[in-house]
C-alpha cells in the first residue's frame, strides 16, 4: 500500500479497511488479520495498526473477541455507508459545485457525465 504523506498512516489505513469491508473482501462477523499480520503485510509498525483498530472499534467497525482477535461488527458496512455518505455531501459535493459553477460547466452536461 502506497501512502501519502499528507494524511496520518493510521487514518489512510482505516479508509482502505473500511473500503474493503464496503467491497465485501471481508463480510460482517468475519476475522480481519492480527494487528501483527496487518502490519507484516504492510510493513506498517504494529503500534499504527493499533491505534487504526482503537479508532475503527470506537466508530463500531470492528470489534475484538479476547484471544480470537478482531471481527467487522454487524451492521459495519452500512454505518460506513452512512458516515461517508454524510461526509461527502458535507465537504466534498460542495466543493465540487464551486470547481463546476467556476468552470462554466451546467447541471445538464454533468448529468449525462454521470
Amino acid at each position: 500500500m502506497e501512502f501519502s504523506e499528507h494524511k496520518p498512516i493510521y487514518l489512510q489505513m482505516a479508509e482502505m479497511m473500511q473500503e474493503r469491508i464496503l467491497c465485501h473482501v471481508w463480510e460482517e462477523e468475519s476475522r480481519i488479520p492480527s494487528v501483527r499480520e496487518m502490519g507484516a503485510s504492510l510493513g506498517v509498525n504494529p503500534n499504527t495498526i493499533v491505534r487504526t483498530y482503537q479508532l475503527l472499534e470506537s466508530d463500531c467497525v470492528i470489534y475484538n473477541k479476547r484471544g480470537l482477535g478482531y471481527f467487522v461488527r454487524e451492521g459495519a458496512r452500512e454505518r460506513i455507508k452512512e458516515r461517508q455518505r454524510r461526509e461527502f455531501i458535507e465537504n466534498e459535493l460542495p466543493q465540487f459545485k464551486a470547481k463546476a459553477e467556476l468552470l462554466g460547466i451546467a447541471k445538464d452536461e454533468l448529468m449525462k457525465l454521470l
